[in-house]
């Protein structure tokens, strides 16, 4: 396919863009930091190399109270100007163009001395804000535009200042937070005030040659927040007062509507941003949810935005325009929205990086492992294709070995394919087809209903073997589990088999949660249910905030019950950014959860348990699925040794637990450094 739009250069008037693709603003940590400023710096360069048009970094407050965290980033001193003209001139040197984000957190900042607009805590943040004094506003419209100037002298070819997902700009621009009743709050017009000052200072401060790019809030998705009318006007005074770009921001972060995770359609918001760019003459930028060339090329076609902003598929894959443009749509690594080790990680103050790209951030280290081609090739077998077996396959394979993969299914993907099966996650499904693809590109093997035999000549014939055989369903020993409408949980999604009216799921981890899900959207139409994304959710774009009240899909009528032994909330262990997305869902369905209990039997008519406090009880089911967690297979690793074969153990094979695909994967790609 033709990616004719996509590169077709933009041009600004006093520069042009290379090609229509911007790499959006995702916070690595890496920017918190100097002493991993030589990381960050290769970070972007990787990117740069890739071809990317528009880089916009992670976000940099204009000054102390700003912050995101008490160790958060500023950009507010010389010492950070000649820390950055390093990185900007790695970035234009493979011909890209770099803009410092300037976020100033608000409300949302994790220190206790936070400003805002108004004294109004955020209810994700733990602390309460001051509200800021009129000399402070002014304060800190100078320092945005003194920040503006020091990226500017750093090398950055522009800023692009933060005015969405409910940040500080966005703060004062919403009557839910902004309470004053000075100049700057009360009308929308004395709210927006404080946005279109810091672009005329901003604008000031860099002169006419430097791009500004401002994040406008076009969907707010809270209750209180901005019309359509007052979007579209507030679009029209940043495009007088400066501005250069307007990139779209999609609700607040405090929104319960989900935006960017795998269960959100792709661009599932672009016919908003195409609705803003009929209101405006300078181009407008679409995003959320768009990780493959041919979606953002049809989003060009259409006439709905002038560039595609994408940040976690640059962390799965920093080559991602290269390949488009060659026409290799199939070698991009394609983010499949999890989340897990990007923002997750990001939630919990630790290094961003990415399931299914470990190298995310990591890049000067990798850089020298996979520059070290092995002189003596080995001929190494990986046994078993699920995400660790098929990364360690393709990890070798760049190390200049010869690598056979056996896979005793007739299937690749392993556990990982049992995730694809989930609605909401069909992504998964493409990640596998690109590692097989690499694979054979690469020249290896892949040989499907294979099983290695250590004691054969096949099997002798390895320098190595790599042992990915995964995880096995772990069967409790309750009294009737062998009934014929007990299911194990692979096999129920493997064969999908239709569920039951009335269900007991046994075991309420992160499994279990994707079998309840897989249970209420059994037999619904999945692009039907994309289509209708915003009325499930409650999403009118033409009503203020975009909201309309509450769910609006019909309930599955079926009965389930989630049952855990543990003492802990339903959902605990999934992912902080994704978790109350399932459990929201899973809540509007109508299942029951009960925990803190034992299984005492399964009979043909439900399941007896034993509440720690309280009376046994019966759960009514005609069908019980057994979601208890796994346990490793690794049983080949004794018979390798009994053979005398060199071995490695990686993945769920290695240990066991939730299902794991991080860790399975950097398994894969440590694997290169430690062995080989």
């Amino acid at each position: 396919m033709e990616y004719s739009r996509l590169f077709t250069p933009l041009d600004l008037g006093f520069t042009q863009l290379s090609n229509r693709f911007v790499m959006g603003s995702i916070h690595t940590g890496l920017e918190d930091n100097l002493k991993h400023i030589d990381r960050l710096t290769e970070y972007f360069a990787e990117r740069a190399r890739g071809g990317v048009g528009l880089i916009v970094t992670g976000g940099y407050s204009p000054n102390l109270l700003g912050k995101l965290s008490p160790f958060g980033s500023t950009f507010t001193s010389l010492k950070m100007v000649r820390a950055h003209q390093t990185l900007t001139k790695a970035v234009h040197a493979h011909g890209s163009k770099i803009c410092l984000q300037l976020l100033h957190a608000g409300r949302y900042s994790y220190h206790p001395f936070s400003v805002a607009p108004s004294r109004i805590k955020s209810p994700i943040t733990p602390f309460t804000p001051f509200a800021m004094a009129g000399w402070y506003v002014k304060k800190t419209i100078r320092d945005f535009a003194q920040a503006a100037i020091y990226a500017s002298q750093a090398g950055y070819d522009g800023v692009e200042i933060m005015g969405s997902e409910g940040y500080l700009i966005h703060q004062f621009l919403s009557a839910r937070t902004n309470l004053r009743s000075d100049e700057w709050g009360g009308t929308f017009e004395k709210r927006s005030r404080f946005a279109l000052e810091i672009v005329r200072a901003v604008r000031e401060a860099l002169g006419p040659n430097s791009i500004i790019i401002f994040r406008l809030s076009v969907l707010d998705l809270v209750e209180g927040g901005a019309t359509r009318e007052e979007v579209f006007s507030l679009a029209r005074e940043i495009e007088k007062a400066g501005a250069t770009l307007l990139n779209s921001g999609i609700g607040w972060h405090e929104a319960r509507i989900p935006t960017i995770a795998s269960m959100v359609p792709h661009a599932a918001f672009t016919s908003i941003t195409a609705e803003l760019r009929q209101h405006v003459k300078i181009p407008v930028v679409a995003t959320n949810r768009i990780n493959d060339p041919e979606t953002a090329e049809k989003i060009l076609a259409d006439g709905q935005a002038d560039l595609i902003s994408m940040a976690r598929p640059f962390l799965a894959d920093p080559h991602f325009v290269n390949k488009a443009k060659n026409n290799q749509a199939m070698r991009i690594n394609p983010c499949i929205a999890c989340n897990q080790a990007c923002l997750d990680n990001i939630f919990q103050n630790k290094l961003a990086s990415c399931m299914v790209n470990p190298t995310a951030c990591l890049e000067d280290e990798w850089k020298i492992t996979f520059s070290k081609r092995s002189s003596a090739p080995k001929n190494i077998a990986v046994v078993g294709a699920g995400p660790a077996g098929l990364n360690a396959a393709l990890v070798l394979l760049r190390m200049g070995h010869e690598v056979t993969v056996h896979e005793k299914a007739g299937t690749l993907g392993g556990q990982f394919m049992l995730a694809a099966l989930i609605p909401g996650k069909k992504d998964y499904a493409r990640s596998i087809e690109h590692w097989h693809s690499e694979i054979v590109r690469l020249g290896g093997k892949v040989l499907l209903n294979s099983e290695l035999n250590p004691d054969s000549d096949t099997a002798r014939k390895y320098d190595h073997v790599v042992v990915a055989t995964g995880v096995l369903p772990r069967q409790p020993k309750i009294p009737g589990d062998h009934l014929p409408h007990v299911f194990m949980y692979d096999r129920f999604l493997r064969e999908g088999i239709a569920p039951a009216n009335t269900v007991a799921i046994i075991g309420a981890g992160g499994i279990g949660i994707d079998v309840a899900t897989a249970i209420y959207q059994f037999g619904s139409d999945t692009d039907e249910n994309s289509k209708n994304f915003f009325a499930h959710w409650g999403i009118n774009p033409a009503e203020k905030s975009g909201l309309i009240a509450g769910f609006k899909h019909k309930k599955s009528g079926r009965t389930v019950t989630l049952l855990q032994r543990k003492k802990a909330p339903m959902g605990s262990t999934l992912g902080k950014t994704t978790g109350w997305i399932h459990r929201q869902e899973l809540k509007h369905q109508g299942v029951t959860y009960l925990n803190d209990l034992t299984y005492e039997e399964i009979t043909s008519e439900g399941v007896w348990i034993k509440p720690t406090q309280g009376e046994r009880r019966f759960i009514t089911a005609q069908q019980v699925i057994i979601c208890a967690g796994q346990l490793s297979e690794n049983s080949l690793v004794e018979k390798l040794k009994r053979a005398g074969i060199q071995h490695s153990l990686i993945g769920g094979a290695r240990l066991a637990g939730e299902l794991d695909a991080v860790r399975a994967i950097q398994d894969a790609f440590e694997l290169a450094k430690s062995e080989f």
